[in-house]
């Protein structure tokens, strides 16, 4: 074969074999829908709060921005949600005593690439024990949980910008806060008010700010476990509390008030002791007040 035809037909090759390339159709967005969410507190026969004293929901959010507050007038969720892709419509399930509001059929790894996507929930949460656990995936997030009854809290996930205040006491002891994402920027604030036992922190990559100011009412202890990140512990002045650091935590930042010894650092004061275990790869820590 003449050596000058060999580019000209490997050209022709690359055009067919392009032409033969389907490209994935964007599905079209519709019109803003805006549908009012709706979970009546459920009742100790139906929900098995008669044995727990509790009613276990789950929020099972996609991408967008999601909105939760306590002010639900005698209902367990209430508020509303905003789309403008049929397959975002929020369904609402219930099985075995537990309540799912979810996005669509809530498998969020099956969800198609959306274009100019809105979805926006807005949602107050009742008085009522809850067993609380939140899952989404990239999203951004205001969250307000003060002066609820949380039994338990688990927030799950991804890339995503999430604000969680408790800005007034927890109305019942909680007995584990989790908290597990990925390379995103979260702050927690009036981690004290929560009133938990157990905090079990887990991230990737990012910024990390967790503030335990709020009534301190008995001996917690929390694990902080990230990967390449930055992280910023604020405990008020006052507070008896014990940081200990492991693994490849590289500048820790220690302002006034904080002892060290080794990789344990204390803060001298009155009442419960908040005990914390700081592990990560790589991290810079600081500990202020």
């Amino acid at each position: 074969m003449n050596r000058k035809l060999i580019p000209i037909l490997f050209a022709v090759m690359l055009v067919t074999l392009a032409c033969g390339i389907s490209v994935p159709h964007l599905p079209t967005p519709g019109a803003l829908v805006t549908e009012q969410v709706e979970v009546p507190a459920p009742t100790p026969a139906l929900s098995g709060a008669e044995v727990s004293g509790e009613t276990r929901l789950t929020l099972a959010f996609g991408a967008g921005k999601l909105y939760v507050a306590p002010g639900a007038q005698g209902m367990l969720v209430q508020g509303s949600a905003t789309y403008n892709y049929s397959e975002l419509k929020p369904n609402i399930k219930t099985s075995d005593g537990n309540i799912r509001v979810q996005t669509g059929d809530g498998n969020f790894k099956t969800f198609p690439a959306f274009r100019d996507l809105t979805n926006i929930w807005d949602l107050k949460l009742g008085d009522a024990p809850i067993d609380l656990t939140i899952e989404a995936g990239a999203y951004d997030a205001v969250y307000d949980l003060g002066g609820l009854a949380l039994t338990n809290l688990t927030i799950k996930d991804g890339a995503s910008d999430v604000k969680v205040n408790f800005s007034a006491p927890n109305r019942t002891t909680m007995s584990i806060l989790r908290y597990e994402t990925g390379a995103s920027t979260v702050k927690l604030t009036g981690l004290a008010n929560a009133n938990f036992g157990t905090l079990l922190f887990n991230g990737g990559a990012g910024d990390y700010t967790l503030d335990f100011s709020g009534q301190l009412q008995r001996d917690a202890a929390a694990t902080v476990e990230c990967g390449f990140s930055n992280i910023i512990l604020i405990i008020p002045a006052g507070v008896h509390a014990v940081v200990t650091t492991e693994g490849g935590v590289s500048n820790v930042n220690a302002g006034p008030g904080w002892v060290q010894n080794g990789n344990v650092y204390t803060q001298a004061g009155d009442g419960p002791t908040l005990t914390i275990l700081v592990k990560t790869g790589a991290a810079n820590l600081t500990l202020t007040r």
